[in-house]
């Protein structure tokens, strides 16, 4: 009977891995975003030990399959136990010793557990971003601080803080106004503007558009200052609504911007 009960909370699903911590001597803890069930905590019993079979599926950006031990409802301990892993793709591994696309999914991965307060809760449009910029980021297509940039507009849009950028913030006017101000939502006709907005170029808040929208084309042919700027007021925006600064954002390297 123990047994029978035991298997009844044995269940799968597809994740990416967000973050590990060390446990003990040979364990660790996995953050894991999963496509039904949220984020999840789970203890990988002997991974750190030479011998195990699954240690290096179970390091960060990997989007694995994997079987868990615990109750997907919130039964008894928050801490699952991973039983089984299958990698599907370790995306990691195309960019481990490229340090601006290494720093642009650890900002990623930051982003989605900081947007995933509750364990357990599902979240699959952000699984399904998350899992899509780090495969952008490992396909080397585009420039790593774009991908990022595009993740954090529609991660903010999932979340509800989605800047304006063809109304006004404030009161609705339509159009591409030329002051943006975080504290009041992005874009701020002249009425509205209030002191210290910035006033970025049009071609920057064409940008941010363009990125939301995911039009890679008006994307890739965006000048480097116009990307700076771009970068500057995402994160801003971001952190603002966040209230908390991201840990891995100052250290993203924008190394392609430089002109």
């Amino acid at each position: 009977m123990p047994a029978a009960g035991y298997r009844r909370h044995l269940y799968r699903d597809d994740a990416v891995v967000l973050r590990v911590q060390k446990l003990g001597e040979s364990d660790r803890i996995v953050t894991l975003l999963t496509r039904r069930h949220g984020r999840l905590r789970a203890v990988a019993r002997g991974v750190r030990r030479t011998t195990s079979r699954f240690g290096a599926r179970l390091e960060p950006f990997g989007h694995i399959d994997l079987q868990l031990a615990g109750s997907p409802e919130g039964v008894g301990s928050s801490l699952h136990s991973v039983s089984q892993v299958e990698a599907l793709d370790l995306f990691g591994k195309s960019f481990l010793t490229d340090y601006p696309r290494y720093t642009a999914a650890s900002a990623i991965c930051e982003t989605a557990e900081r947007l995933t307060p509750v364990e357990r809760e599902p979240a699959l449009r952000l699984f399904q971003l998350t899992l899509g910029a780090l495969k952008a980021l490992a396909a080397g297509e585009h420039a790593g601080s774009l991908v990022l940039d595009a993740y954090l507009l529609r991660a903010m849009a999932f979340a509800g803080w989605a800047p304006a950028l063809t109304e006004c913030a404030v009161c609705g006017d339509p159009g591409q106004h030329a002051a943006f101000a975080v504290p009041a939502g992005g874009a701020v006709c002249p009425d509205c503007r209030p002191p210290g907005a910035a006033h970025p170029s049009p071609a920057t808040l064409g940008l941010m558009a363009a990125l939301t929208a995911g039009d890679w084309r008006v994307a890739d042919g965006s000048a480097p200052s116009v990307r700076r700027e771009c970068s500057g007021l995402v994160a801003a925006h971001l952190q603002w609504h966040m209230e908390r600064s991201l840990r891995s954002l100052p250290l993203v390297d924008r190394r392609e911007l430089k002109p």
